[in-house]
């Protein structure tokens, strides 16, 4: 049944009238909110902001290292420490090691540029943090609907942004409404922030029908794999950090992992892949894997055999990152609305940062919208977003990172030499720029042109599979739904993505959604396991042919991340 016969059988959707319309629960889209409603308790002017997040709750989708930078939130909220924000484990030391097979080498610390240096910052759960800021929100009027994804765009007749609709609910797996169904609802405003996240599902058509990636480099991704450990504390060391380069990556191949050593012996550790890598055979999750198996990644995990207890793993997760940077940065805003944070990829991914970039920009947008509605306008251009963006700290950040990541193309080597020049010997104050020619999709090459990768099994104590590590991530979804991850072209799995790229669908993915099998025929086909997508949205980015698309499931589906 189509969106317009539901509509037709059942009724037109409620609609619900906001003054600004927030599309996603994250520090990006809490961050607007909040300063939205701190401006109009400032003016003593009556605002309504409504927040619409798709997860069961607050931070339930929340993702990352994290080492968060607080300038942004000491804006936001100068007595954050007062407040009681979730922010208690300073760093206390940073290290930059370069490892081979069995070896490795560190950086001295003198020689660590300014964006690899943590003094000041906090290691921290971003979904903790998340879910104190929703508190904070709530606390100044904010309305916040958990486990209502914004499913549709709706325009005006003029062709700016209305609002959004949220999904439906009780549809089976035909695509008809079952006994359980409920019609999704409308919500119009003057004004729609979108703070989707990284690869957003409205935000990505947004981006498409307003043209607003033109004449910009394309953007490019990188996957994050976590997990959080609880160790021994004698090999638990609070606030330090460690970054590493090189093994098990190739030369070619941009990646890096982090170890964080957060409060109550935990440590927090993940691999970043770049998904402009080239061979198919590559799995982003086992090289994690196998990432944690060099002697100096093992040993905190290890020394039963000295009287240390056993190391927990405790949660898994995986999320895309928005690496791109400024050359492929969007136009943010268009009439009726604007893109802020990893929605527009605002990340900079030469410190390995994004929280405190979503919180800025979220209070930006929310500073020109507030203008907006209180000087009588709505759905227009709000033009003082990206101006002010311009004029900002975040600017002159972005800037002095924006050519980190493209220097990777050119292999790990002459990215390290090149990177220290620019962000240690410069100091950011760099006379060029490169360039991206393509997206990540594209750089995929032939199966045949490449080496098959041969993976380690896990073995269960200190690397896992995929399957297990799933569960651990509380993902679930309503088994009923028809599922989330569309196929425009049903036939390209088998006939161009498995006959030509060897299938990478089954490896790209870390939740193990996509899998080929063997039909009675002994043909092939592609099974999609949608209940254990985890939400990081790498198959729309880097599928070969860019036939899947994913959409939304029902609201509350997906991961509930414990203390990621």
């Amino acid at each position: 049944m189509t969106p317009q016969q539901i509509i037709e059988q059942f009724g037109p959707r409620e609609a619900m009238e906001y003054d600004v319309v927030v599309v996603g629960g994250g520090p990006g889209g809490l961050a607007a909110a909040i300063r939205l409603k701190q401006l109009a308790a400032a003016g003593g002017k009556e605002l309504s902001v409504v927040v619409l997040e798709k997860g069961s709750g607050p931070g339930a989708h929340i993702l990352s290292g994290a080492i968060v930078d607080p300038r942004a939130l000491t804006e936001l909220f100068p007595d954050w420490k007062e407040l009681g924000a979730p922010l208690n484990q300073p760093v206390t030391g940073d290290a930059m090691v370069f490892l081979g097979e069995k070896s490795s080498f560190r950086t001295p610390n003198f020689l660590l540029p300014g964006c690899l240096q943590n003094h000041g910052n906090y290691i921290i759960s971003l979904g903790a943090l998340t879910r104190w800021l929703a508190q904070q929100a709530e606390g100044l009027g904010v309305e916040i609907f958990p486990g209502f994804p914004a499913a549709e765009v709706l325009y005006n007749d003029n062709g700016s942004v209305k609002g959004v609709a949220t999904g439906n609910m009780g549809v089976g797996k035909d695509g008809e409404p079952s006994e359980n169904f409920q019609i999704g609802m409308e919500l119009h405003g003057k004004y729609t922030i979108f703070a989707e996240g990284s690869r957003g599902h409205l935000g990505r058509q947004l981006i498409a029908k307003f043209k607003l990636d033109a004449g910009k480099d394309p953007q490019t991704y990188g996957l994050g794999v976590k997990e959080l450990w609880e160790i021994d504390p004698k090999r638990h060391q609070p606030g330090f950090v460690l970054h590493t380069a090189g093994w098990p990556m190739d030369n070619a191949t941009y990646g890096g992992a982090f170890l964080y050593h957060a409060e109550d012996n935990k440590i927090a550790l993940g691999f970043i892949t770049g998904l402009d890598y080239s061979n198919p055979y590559l799995s982003p999750f086992e090289e994690f894997q196998r990432w944690k198996t060099h002697p100096n990644i093992r040993w905190y995990f290890e020394g039963q055999d000295q009287g240390l207890r056993p190391a927990k793993r405790l949660s898994y997760g995986a999320r895309a990152i928005t690496a791109g940077g400024l050359m492929s940065l969007p136009k943010t805003v268009f009439p009726g609305g604007a893109l802020v944070g990893c929605e527009a990829g605002y990340l900079n991914v030469s410190r390995i940062k994004g929280s405190h970039a979503a919180i800025k920009t979220g209070m930006l947008a929310a500073e020109a919208a507030y203008e907006a509605v209180t000087s009588g306008r709505q759905h227009d251009e709000l033009s003082a977003y990206p101006a002010a963006f311009e004029k900002s700290w975040l600017y002159t950040e972005l800037n002095k990172a924006r050519n980190f990541k493209t220097w990777f193309k050119k292999g790990l080597a002459v990215a390290t030499m090149m990177n220290g020049i620019e962000q240690f010997a410069l100091k950011g104050n760099i006379p060029w720029t490169l360039h991206r020619d393509k997206p990540d999709h594209l750089y995929l090459k032939p199966a045949a042109e490449c080496t098959p990768i041969v993976y380690p099994k896990p073995d269960g104590k200190l690397t896992f599979d995929r399957l297990s590590s799933v569960f651990i991530s509380n993902t679930n979804h309503e088994e009923q739904q028809p599922t989330h991850l569309t196929l425009k072209d049903a036939s390209v799995p088998v006939q161009i993505n498995l006959a030509k790229f060897a299938g990478p669908e089954a490896r790209y993915c870390p939740a193990g959604v996509y899998e080929f099998v063997k039909n009675e025929d002994n043909t092939d086909r592609l099974q999609i396991n949608a209940q254990n997508c985890v939400h990081c949205k790498t198959c729309d980015i880097k599928d070969p042919t860019q036939n899947i698309v994913w959409v939304t499931p029902e609201g509350g589906g997906g991961p509930n991340y414990a203390g990621m």
